[in-house]
């Protein structure tokens, strides 16, 4: 494969993945699975300030991105 045709298709992909990240954020509001508020994060509200940490939000995403990746792999071979 000629390399402007491996830069064309890496930006088709890295395109097709930041609109579904967007459309992700775009429509996350209306989703049954909310991120950032599933049971597992951790919220502390103190007098001076709040932390959050979303805990259960960034595994779930780790393991959601680890199968896309180990997916995309395993089809291009």
């Amino acid at each position: 494969m000629e390399p402007l045709e491996q830069l064309g298709r890496a930006l088709l992909i890295v395109g097709a993945l930041v609109a579904a990240v967007g459309a992700l954020l775009y429509f996350g509001g209306r989703l049954p699975l909310r991120l950032g508020r599933l049971p597992g994060d951790i919220v502390y509200r103190g007098r001076h300030g709040t932390f959050f940490f979303p805990l259960a939000s960034s595994l779930l995403l780790s393991v959601l991105l680890s199968l896309l990746l180990w997916g995309i792999g395993r089809f291009r071979r």
